[in-house]
């Protein structure tokens, strides 16, 4: 499933980060605890070069705390980048964030200038519900919904740090199939443009063998079935999510599904792990080995046509 939900004001944002960066001394990046790597947009990745960046994990409290752990582990291991797992009912842990941007950029801090540190994420990660906690009253709007914040905006964090704020953005297309499920499991895209089945089927396969338990806890289950259509099925008739003929309605009881997961109802669950996005990235990395030899083969035998 390509992302395809892509408005224009997400193309400006973009132009606005790479004209905003030179003028920043780090930058502050919000994940979503659940989904660290398929929350992190490669556009940032890929033009932050050597600057110091500050990766807050955010929604700690509704994912796997050791995983969690994992994943701070594993990010940590690149030059210049410090994390923070963080939830938006412990402003305490939010407040350490100025603290981690002066150990990253100690030169900056001892100056009599702020820090200026450009804060980024995707949309529907909380980045305004924590930039109004870091600056102790209301300057950015909150929403439940992706895409709330759709203007650049400089906001001043006590007599040491400068934010430029930027608007939540997800990019053209996702390179990494199961990431674009991730993003839409966690409401990081619209509902409207998404299918609620596709999305919970490709969860609940993930679920049943990582968290069967939480599973088994939360519909009342004594066993598991063993493929998501079963469960479904299973938890549907539990549930009475029943459409005509006494079948179950799948949509129905995928959106129930996805909203439990959502509002973490199901328990503490991370939807990837630094070894699965490892083996992902090698699989990807073999297909487009694979797709550049072919193209090369096509232009091959077009050139050897040419020549007859």
């Amino acid at each position: 499933m390509a992302i395809q939900w892509y408005p224009g004001h997400m193309h400006k944002a973009q132009k606005e980060i790479r004209q905003t960066l030179p003028k920043v001394d780090l930058i502050i990046e919000i994940l979503d605890a659940r989904i660290p790597f398929s929350s992190e947009n490669p556009l940032i990745a890929s033009i932050r070069g050597d600057k110091p960046c500050v990766k807050v994990l955010s929604k700690s409290d509704l994912a796997d705390e050791e995983k969690t752990r994992s994943w701070q582990e594993y990010l940590e291991q690149e030059r210049h980048v410090k994390t923070l797992a963080t939830t938006m009912h412990d402003p305490s842990k939010i407040k350490q964030i100025p603290e981690l941007c002066n150990k990253l950029v100690p030169e900056r801090a001892q100056s009599v200038k702020k820090v200026r540190a450009m804060i980024v994420g995707i949309p529907n990660v909380g980045k305004s519900t924590l930039i109004n906690i870091l600056a102790g009253r209301t300057i950015a709007k909150t929403g439940n919904e992706p895409a709330v914040t759709k203007t650049q905006q400089q906001v001043h964090v006590g007599e040491d740090l400068l934010l430029f704020d930027t608007p939540g953005i997800l990019w053209p297309k996702q390179e990494f199939e199961k990431s674009s499920y991730r993003l839409a499991a966690t409401g990081a895209i619209k509902d409207t443009a998404l299918e609620y089945d596709d999305v919970a089927f490709v969860a609940a396969e993930y679920l049943l063998a990582a968290y069967p338990d939480l599973l088994k806890t939360r519909y009342e289950l004594d066993e598991l079935p063993s493929t998501e259509l079963d469960f479904f099925e299973t938890i549907g008739r539990k549930r009475g999510c029943l459409g005509g003929g006494g079948l179950v309605d799948l949509k129905k009881i995928s959106q129930l599904f996805i909203n439990d997961y959502r509002a973490g109802i199901l328990g503490n669950i991370t939807l990837e792990t630094p070894e699965m996005v490892e083996a992902e990235k090698r699989e990807q990395r073999t297909k487009d080995e694979e797709k550049q030899r072919k193209k090369q083969e096509r232009l091959s035998s077009f050139k050897k046509k040419r020549r007859k």
